[in-house]
């Protein structure tokens, strides 16, 4: 129910982040971080708290970030059909 409040109530939408970063010990290598959260868009207030934390307590450096986000619940679609069923 928490996941659902937040998505609907708070605007939270499923967030994913691809970090590249450089490794400490090979520097011209970079290697791939994926990471995914509910987070608010365009801000992303959870998304730059883990990148903070990044900085402060990982040794490789960040070369780039792409994000994604996508609302999870959005209103639904109502269609008719010409078509009646009856279960008996």
């Amino acid at each position: 129910m928490a996941n659902f409040q937040m998505q609907f109530l708070k605007d939270y939408r499923l967030t994913t982040a691809e970090i590249i970063y450089r490794l400490p010990d090979h520097p011209k290598l970079l290697q791939t971080f994926l990471w995914q959260e509910y987070d608010i868009a365009p801000e992303f207030p959870v998304l730059l708290k883990f990148l903070d934390f990044w900085k402060r307590e990982i040794e490789g450096k960040i070369h780039s970030v792409i994000v994604a986000s996508n609302k999870i619940i959005t209103p639904s679609d109502t269609k008719f059909y010409d078509h009646e069923i009856t279960i008996q």
